[in-house]
């Protein structure tokens, strides 16, 4: 009899809720039972702020994994939004994301984030205070600061968390740390991570007397976001602020997590004790540099050293190479094998051999590439599902089941401490530009540079260096007013 009972209380429930909510099909998780509650629809519920370029990609590999309803669309940019609007007609469109959390939050489980990097952090923020779950495209963050922050803000919020570096599910990273794990290659020391990006401007002065107007889609103002107010120019958006650090993190932001997440798995790397950096040079005319600070270097080579760890027995030297920049080939490659994946790649370096692999950790193999016919350890990391395609599937997978249910290949503290990696490697090169004006003894100006051809000596718990203070400005930026 109790039964019956409660099955009639449970479709009499449904039934008034079906009334009350007419004309919505999909309810969020939250509302029916709090995180991780099986709604009826078993779907995660899903707000993309940034709806065009890698955020539409990004939105359609949710929903192909059959488990995601995109139900809000968020973009400053009504051009780039178009083709998600078409494909999720359903979705409500907003431009402002504040405006979106504000109004909606209620009603979503979940957000994407996929904008440019100056404004992930106070986006992915903004939505963890929410409640929601959040999956962010790479780099995680604009600055180290804000790297550490969004760790420390999952663990509080006790969301589920997932950087965009999809080569973070692919097997070729779980084939190295068998491979290593297994001892076939020694203990590694030396690690290279190189790439033929930036693929856009770098290297420039800031376009002078070329204001343009602005394009009646774009909200200028809410684009800018975080970053200091300046005249739209043609040129930036969509693609081209990459170059220049108001926005962008360079070659580093974009390739970086791609490429050092191999080591970093393989190792268990975490924080850098020092770094350097050199960068390729742009001359205006004879025996003249030019000085460009708002733009990121066209090329840079950069050495950080990493603390021994249970993976290694002595310290880890690890090289970051753009701007086509690569390391020698070793000579365990044959002349007419690649090298990595030709524009990109990993190098390992240990006691007893080498290996490598592309970007994504794919294509990993042992040096000489015979060895990786022959090698035969067993799997001991459980792979994902449809590999790098598989990392959206794997967060929706875990926003279902709940804060600390399963296990994501790049949560957040992951993906933090990677994050913040790559930008003490960049903070190394905008230090180089780094300038002083002094005066000599006979009046003439001249300029000294405190940042080149030194090494950062890099307190990881307080986030600063410590030999060079003046680079330290580059830990953690000023927000615009309102922001």
């Amino acid at each position: 009899m109790k039964k019956n009972n409660s099955e009639n209380s449970r479709r009499n429930f449904l039934k008034s809720t079906a009334l009350a909510t007419a004309g919505i099909t999909i309810l969020p998780r939250h509302v029916l039972g709090g995180p991780g509650f099986i709604a009826p629809s078993d779907k995660l519920i899903i707000a993309g702020i940034g709806a065009g370029g890698k955020g539409e990609s990004d939105l359609n590999s949710f929903h192909q994994s059959g488990k995601a309803e995109i139900a809000f669309l968020c973009d400053v940019d009504d051009r780039r939004a178009v083709n998600s609007r078409k494909r999720f007609p359903k979705a409500k469109y907003y431009k402002d994301y504040r405006e979106m959390l504000d109004k909606e939050a209620k009603n979503f489980d979940a957000v994407s984030v996929s904008t440019p990097d100056h404004n992930h952090a106070i986006q992915t923020l903004a939505a963890m205070e929410h409640g929601k779950h959040v999956y962010v495209q790479k780099p995680l963050t604009h600055d180290i600061y804000e790297a550490r922050q969004l760790t420390e803000a999952a663990k509080k919020h006790k969301v589920v968390t997932q950087m965009g570096n999809q080569g973070a599910s692919n097997d070729g990273v779980r084939k190295l740390r068998e491979w290593y794990d297994a001892d076939a290659i020694g203990k590694v020391h030396t690690v290279y991570c190189w790439t033929d990006r930036p693929v856009w401007p770098q290297g420039i002065p800031w376009p002078k007397d070329k204001k343009a107007s602005v394009p009646s889609e774009l909200d200028w103002n809410l684009w800018l976001g975080t970053a200091p107010y300046k005249d739209y120019i043609d040129g930036l958006v969509p693609f081209n602020w990459r170059g220049w650090w108001d926005y962008g993190t360079g070659a580093l932001g974009d390739m970086g997590c791609h490429l050092i997440e191999a080591p970093y798995r393989v190792l268990n790397l975490k924080y850098p004790k020092d770094v350097q950096a050199s960068v390729g040079s742009v001359y205006v005319d004879e025996f003249q540099r030019g000085y460009f600070p708002e733009s990121i270097p066209p090329s840079s080579h950069v050495t950080m050293t990493f603390p021994k760890t249970d993976k290694t027995d002595e310290d880890v030297t690890l090289h970051w190479m753009d701007g086509g920049i690569q390391p020698t080939r070793p000579d365990e490659l044959g002349a007419n094998e690649t090298f990595g994946d030709g524009g990109n790649g990993v190098l390992f370096i240990g006691t007893k051999g080498k290996m490598m692999c592309g970007t994504y950790g794919e294509n990993a193999q042992l040096l000489p590439l015979s060895k990786t016919e022959e090698i035969n350890v067993p799997k001991k990391y459980e792979r994902v599902p449809g590999g790098a395609s598989g990392h959206y599937a794997q967060w929706v997978e875990g926003a279902m089941a709940g804060y600390g249910k399963k296990e994501l290949s790049a949560p957040f503290e992951i993906s933090g401490p990677l994050t913040e990696t790559l930008h003490i490697a960049n903070l190394a090169i905008r230090g180089v530009d780094v300038r002083k004006e002094k005066t000599r003894d006979n009046g003439d100006k001249y300029f000294e540079y405190p940042g080149r051809n030194v090494e950062y000596l890099w307190d990881a718990e307080n986030m600063k260096v410590t030999n060079i203070d003046e680079v330290n400005q580059f830990v953690k930026r000023d927000y615009r007013k309102d922001w």
